[in-house]
């Protein structure tokens, strides 16, 4: 099986699951640059423009997960975690009104599970692959 690239906390499911029902489907992008700097934010799926600069991760909860290629530069080595936390960000995702934000947690791959990483896409093949199906 597969390491997976990201995961996520049962409490921040709760949040997606809460947004899901107002926005409909989800997708997650993290940038690295302004607003949270690093924090994860969550958009109605398309909302986001998802380009070649883009690497989608995989999915939590239902959600794509994807972070600009630069930012996963530095973050390759880590396993992901998305959580939740009270209080509000600078950010304009979506779980701002509820007074919570997205946050990410994260740790080192074991050596055992780099020899298994789950396959990242580029956003322009991520695009492609999704528009072929």
């Amino acid at each position: 099986m597969p390491t997976p690239r990201v995961l996520v906390t049962p409490a921040a499911e709760a949040t997606i699951d809460l947004l899901r029902d107002e926005h409909g489907p989800l997708m997650f992008h993290q940038s690295g640059g302004c607003c949270d700097g690093s924090s994860p934010m969550c958009f109605a799926a398309g909302e986001f423009r998802v380009g070649g600069s883009d690497v989608w991760l995989g999915t939590i909860h239902g959600c794509d997960f994807f972070m600009s290629a630069s930012q996963f530069e530095y973050w390759q080595h880590t396993q992901l975690t998305v959580d939740v936390t009270k209080g509000r960000g600078a950010s304009f995702s979506l779980e701002i009104p509820l007074g919570v934000r997205f946050l990410i947690r994260s740790r080192l791959f074991t050596e055992e599970e780099s020899k298994h990483m789950e396959p990242v896409l580029d956003g322009e093949e991520y695009l492609a692959r999704t528009t072929e199906s």
